[in-house]
């Protein structure tokens, strides 16, 4: 998924740094992904530790990371639900359709009709197969991670959710094809929690902690809502332009209020390695950083350069570079 946030790029950085510090043998080490999005820093991990605890607010990583980090078993039949649900007719009293097509005189495109009819049609029918117990847990996480998936790809967005683009650009105008979610094998005892992390981290320890909070004011509540809206498919007034569903702005998206929440996570953390991950653009910078975790522990900083997110062709085009750093501050913590 193009991905705000997104340390696919950085993956193999993070690695090399963390096994530099810890060294290569994590074998018996729990790693805790507290802001895991899509899960990609925890699935890197996932067969070279104990255990990995995964954790985010919102519904979409929630249901991605059951898939990708907590799922220990293949999936029965797997070919034949995907072929299945690729073979349903669209139908067009759906929630998604109904809310965010145009055909449906919503006002809104974030997805063509004949997509969002589709969308509709295979979320309704993984919902039917979950509750009469055709399908167990497993292959109904792993079959709305690939829904997900498949449907981002056919999105009619600049990568992000929080506006549509009026007309329909070239992949959204292709038809859904829901391709299964690929994922690796591991051991029974990774967990996955959507919990507000400042919460979680007074009720998990461990060895390795892992932070990617928001850098910035946008939340990921709201770019990502209609994603959300898949996991969940539940009923709501979606409001404004845009669409969008409830949510709980973070603390980390708030000037007044991410000193705070940050400090208290770190005194929290019963973990005694902590790695952050933080943008050189984010609310705070380094400087603060290293004040708030040098109370705690020995503290070092490394940082790589790598080419900044666009959403499209014209986002940042105020900025005079196309590269920014990313800031991995490292804490051994006492505690």
């Amino acid at each position: 998924m193009n991905y705000i946030g997104s340390k696919y790029k950085l993956s193999s950085f993070l690695k090399k740094t963390i096994t530099d510090v810890l060294g290569c043998d994590l074998s018996q080490k729990v790693f805790c992904d507290l802001f895991a999005g899509t899960g990609i820093v925890g699935r890197s991990f996932k067969n070279d530790v104990k255990q990995i605890i995964s954790n985010d607010r919102e519904a979409y990583s929630f249901v991605l990371n059951k898939h990708y980090i907590e799922n220990c078993e293949t999936i029965a039949e797997q070919d034949a639900l995907i072929e299945e649900l690729n073979a349903l007719e669209p139908i067009d009293t759906g929630f998604i359709y109904t809310h965010y097509c145009i055909g449906s005189q919503s006002g809104r495109r974030y997805f063509s009709d004949e997509n969002g009819q589709k969308i509709d049609a295979i979320r309704t029918q993984i919902e039917v197969w979950k509750t009469t117990g055709t399908i167990n847990d497993a292959a109904y996480y792993f079959l709305i991670a690939s829904l997900i998936e498949s449907a981002d790809k056919i999105a009619n967005t600049a990568s992000i959710y929080g506006s549509f683009l009026k007309e329909l650009k070239k992949p959204a105008a292709r038809k859904l094809v829901l391709t299964p979610a690929d994922y690796e094998l591991g051991v029974s005892s990774h967990v996955v929690y959507q919990k507000d992390a400042n919460v979680l981290i007074k009720e998990i320890e461990g060895d390795i902690l892992y932070l990617d909070p928001p850098y910035n004011h946008r939340d990921y509540g709201a770019n990502y809502h209609l994603l959300n809206t898949i996991a969940l498919y539940d009923t709501f007034t979606p409001e404004g332009i845009s669409g969008l569903r409830a949510y709980q702005k973070s603390s980390y998206c708030k000037k007044k209020e991410v000193f705070r929440a940050f400090e208290e996570l770190i005194k929290h953390a019963r973990f005694s390695s902590i790695f952050l991950s933080y943008n050189d653009e984010g609310l705070m910078n380094a400087i603060d950083i290293r004040k708030i975790m040098s109370k705690y522990g020995r503290y070092h900083l490394e940082k790589k350069a790598y080419r900044r997110f666009k959403a499209d062709k014209t986002e940042n085009r105020n900025h005079k570079a196309d590269t920014t750093y990313e800031y991995l501050h490292i804490l051994e913590k006492a505690y």
